[in-house]
């Protein structure tokens, strides 16, 4: 009997891990205010530009996580960016500069993406949907498609070029596997 009881507390264990597992791929909530339901993955890729012309350490970041929108059986889907600076500015309307368009390269392949707003409000949501890197940092929301997140989750090369005279280049950080693994996850946990 006690080899029993040992065995079902195996598995118990087993099978809660592998629940709590699921949690680091996609993060799903009830928005309370506009009855939407807004899903993301749990860890955002984060790209880089190097600006060590103005500073030593100096770089802009843009972190990159889908989100879903689940309208009453309607799927919607975007891209979040977090857009922040090293470089401190007195105007955090200029981070904002070059994203009403930007260009996305997943393995060479360019999707253009355009501004679907500045905030969550603009997809539906009553509050931001992703944690700021920093609380300087901009957020940016672009409408894409599932297959244009399955694109960017299956890539070994991003990169995100921003539109406007003084367009600038983002590059992925370092390989970000756990960003991808997330990003995966997000689309087995509940793509439609």
């Amino acid at each position: 009997m006690r080899i029993i009881t040992v065995i079902a507390l195996v598995l118990t264990a087993a099978a809660a891990a592998g629940c709590a597992s699921r949690g680091v791929g996609s993060e799903s909530y009830l928005d309370p205010d506009t009855g939407v339901t807004i899903r993301r993955a749990g860890t955002p890729a984060v790209l880089y530009k190097d600006r060590t012309s103005r500073a030593a350490f100096a770089r802009d970041f843009i972190h990159m996580g889908p989100v879903q929108v689940n309208r009453m059986g309607g799927y919607r889907y975007y891209l979040w960016f977090g857009i922040w600076s090293t470089i401190p500015t007195d105007d955090p309307e200029t981070q904002r500069d070059g994203f009403e368009s930007v260009t996305l390269f997943a393995n060479g392949e360019p999707l253009q993406l355009q501004l679907a707003g500045w905030t969550g409000s603009s997809i539906g949501a009553s509050g931001d949907v992703y944690v700021k890197p920093v609380a300087s940092a901009a957020d940016a929301y672009y409408e894409v498609t599932l297959d244009q997140v399955r694109l960017i989750a299956d890539s070994s090369d991003l990169r995100i070029l921003t539109s406007g005279p003084d367009s600038t280049s983002f590059e992925l950080w370092d390989s970000q596997a756990s960003a991808f693994r997330s990003i995966r996850q997000f689309i087995d946990q509940g793509a439609y």
